[in-house]
């Protein structure tokens, strides 16, 4: 139950333990969680509602309401930890460069998060200007989008390809690596001026030029996050969103004789007899492989029984075969 005399607030910048909140009817105010949230709650990420107490020329939050939608990744770092990107989004811009940082796996990691949201996931291809052949580009996103839309267009020149997505009281996120231009099309989008900066000539990466995410209103009524870019991309997600991510291959698996099978040496397996006939493409069987596997050991490394569950059970696979080597061995 909500305290008493709480006001109601969203996130709208966040950096360190430093935020801002967009108060109801009293605009912004410098934030600081509570005492008791750091040591009990979860820390909030811009885009959360949040219930405030007014303090002396800043205000303390004190509750973090549910939230509807959320982009999370795995933090950086070897201790397993999950961090939220952005809060509360009705859809993911997954953006990426038609320049020198054009890459497909990316693209297919950063979907299968943003299915994970629960959020709307959009391919923005950026740069449009700077590439050759924007059709064929175009064309192989769309191989591996899945049920995801994908938009072509140069944030220099106009934003206007993403207004179907930014209906009022939206929320929208601008997800992608640094030097895809996320800052250019928030600009593009605000009217505003956002800081950005070249990227690099030899291999078209950014440098970090948005450093905190934070949430700014749109002329149309809508609402944009504009995340940092993140160099490393760890996988925080469930089968259900690597299906999302990859459907050609989730229903060949449904054809499988076998219901868990593993796509190796199963008899009457469909998936393999797709890679043999060249119907799913090698290097994309490889990225799902790779994802699934990641996806698999995060999981075990943030359920500490399910971790306790999987080495018992190796341990007692490892057992029953070195009892039957001694025994063929008699």
């Amino acid at each position: 139950m909500p305290k008493s005399g709480l006001i109601r607030g969203r996130v709208s910048f966040g950096a360190q333990e430093e935020y801002r909140v967009l108060l109801q009817g009293s605009g912004e105010s410098e934030a600081e969680p509570s005492g008791a949230l750091r040591t009990y709650g979860e820390l909030p990420a811009v885009g959360d509602w949040v219930r405030v107490r007014l303090a002396s020329g800043f205000c303390l939050i004190e509750e973090v309401e549910a939230r509807r939608t959320a982009f999370i990744r795995r933090a950086a770092g070897r201790v397993y930890a999950s961090q939220c990107v952005a809060a509360n989004i009705d859809v993911c811009f997954v953006v990426g460069g038609l320049d020198g940082d054009f890459n497909l796996r990316r693209i297919e990691r950063y979907l299968v998060l943003a299915w994970e949201s629960g959020a709307r996931p959009v391919v923005v291809l950026n740069k449009e200007d700077v590439c050759a052949d924007v059709g064929a580009a175009v064309s192989a996103v769309r191989s591996i989008a899945g049920g995801a839309e994908v938009v072509a267009m140069s944030a220099h020149r106009s934003a206007e390809p993403l207004s179907p997505w930014l209906w009022p009281g939206a929320t929208a996120a601008l997800l992608g690596s640094s030097g895809a231009g996320k800052s250019t099309i928030a600009n593009a989008l605000t009217g505003g001026s956002l800081a950005t900066r070249e990227v690099r000539q030899r291999d078209s990466r950014g440098r970090h030029t948005t450093s905190a995410s934070m949430l700014v209103e749109l002329p149309g009524r809508a609402w944009l996050i504009d995340t940092p870019g993140m160099r490393e991309l760890g996988l925080v997600a469930s089968e259900t969103s690597l299906d999302l991510g990859f459907p050609e291959i989730a229903a060949l698996a449904a054809q499988c004789r076998f219901g868990d099978c593993r796509h190796g040496q199963e008899p009457g397996c469909a998936v393999r007899q797709a890679l043999e006939d060249g119907r799913i493409p090698a290097d994309r069987w490889v990225s799902y492989a790779k994802l699934q596997r990641e996806a698999q050991h995060h999981a075990l490394e943030a359920d500490p029984w399910a971790q306790r569950a999987e080495k018992q059970k190796w341990k007692a696979i490892h057992k029953s075969a070195k009892r039957m080597y001694r025994e063929r061995g008699r």
